[in-house]
């Protein structure tokens, strides 16, 4: 059941290659339409759920039918945060609305300097375009990075041509005009794109009886606490204890994320109440500018940073970070078989210390 009309397809494309005009649909897609036939699956493409019914095992649809259910997988995943004025870029259709504009010269405007955001802004830039980018933070991604390599994201952009402005206050968006800020400045832009987070789509799940809690709460097997094991959870909804990181009750939002996940909760769904616990290094990644950013693990206010390859200036390096006498996370810039490398010693739980000779 996907609230999407469209096939399934692979997302991270949408705000690089398929803005850039470099790929279509045929490439997009998980599996091609005619393969489907070769499964034992039913697609209900273009319906929403609106409710679960836990007792029942059934899932109740907008059209007003209802799917029942021996096992239930719920990846409803998120949905972008509003911004008036401006708009957002989750779906296949949401990143051709855009390319419209981009392939008509248009002056972009977008709000939020997250990976989103940014990527958003360096595919714009790099097709020619005038690009401002907006974000409240003094620095871009430091919530995510910290401030020094959240700054050398930013300095990304700026190396390439884009108007970077932090720590500024949105009044409203003019359409058609720009961005207004508070000091009354006007922000000129033919498109706003927003890229200020998303929230997770458990509306539907409200009442049923599952924990929610900025997503749906799981235990360490992705099975969702308050459904007696038949329901498990998987992408940007669930919400579990990492082992690996102490137990620490986290959301991920990113496809390697989603795709480990949902692999495990549909074993787990199926072992008969033997699942495994879910403790991976979180890794996600970014292009922009011929530029592949990495990072793997978990960051935090107060971590160690230390450069360990290659130099920020040059935007090729290897940074990590450590907490507890621990190695915890990894940023590079284009060096991938350096980020790999840490992303091992972050699985085996290597010190701070090991983590520093190893290069």
């Amino acid at each position: 059941v996907g609230a999407e009309s469209r096939l399934p397809y692979d997302r991270p494309p949408l705000s690089k290659d398929v803005l850039a005009g470099d790929t279509d649909m045929s490439q997009l897609e998980l599996r091609a339409e005619d393969k489907w036939a070769d499964l034992d699956v039913r697609l209900r493409l273009g319906v929403r759920a609106t409710g679960l019914d836990i007792a029942g095992r059934a899932v109740t649809l907008e059209d007003g039918t209802s799917e029942p259910y021996d096992g239930l997988i719920v990846a409803t995943g998120s949905v972008p945060r509003p911004f008036p004025g401006a708009v957002t870029l989750r779906t296949l259709d949401d990143a051709l609305a855009i390319r419209t504009a981009l392939d008509d010269g248009a002056r972009v405007c977008v709000i939020g300097a997250g990976f989103i955001g940014a990527e958003v802004a360096a595919t714009a830039r790099c097709r020619g375009l005038e690009v401002s980018l907006l974000e409240a933070l003094p620095v871009p991604l430091s919530r995510a990075l910290g401030d020094e390599m959240g700054a050398a994201c930013g300095a990304l952009h700026v190396d390439f041509g884009v108007d970077l402005r932090c720590g500024v206050v949105i009044e409203r968006v003019e359409p058609g005009q720009g961005v207004v800020l508070a000091d009354g400045s006007l922000v000129p832009a033919d498109i706003v794109v927003a890229g200020i987070g998303v929230v997770p789509v458990t509306d539907w799940l409200e009442g049923s009886g599952l924990t929610i809690d900025n997503g749906v709460v799981c235990d360490e097997t992705l099975a969702c606490v308050g459904a007696g094991g038949a329901v498990f959870a998987a992408g940007d909804i669930a919400r579990w204890p990492n082992a690996l990181f102490d137990d620490e009750v986290m959301r991920v939002e990113h496809w390697t994320n989603a795709v480990e996940q949902g692999d495990l909760a549909a074993r787990n769904l199926l072992s008969g109440g033997n699942g495994e616990p879910y403790a991976p290094v979180p890794y996600f990644w970014s292009d922009q500018y011929g530029v592949k950013i990495q990072f793997v693990g978990r960051s935090a206010p107060g971590d160690e940073v230390r450069v360990v390859a290659g130099s920020v200036e040059d935007r090729k390096f290897t940074a990590i970070y450590g907490r507890n006498g621990r190695i915890v996370g990894c940023l590079g810039f284009t060096m991938p078989r350096k980020v790999m490398q840490y992303r091992r010693m972050i699985a085996a739980r290597a010190s701070w210390d090991d983590a520093l000779r190893a290069d």
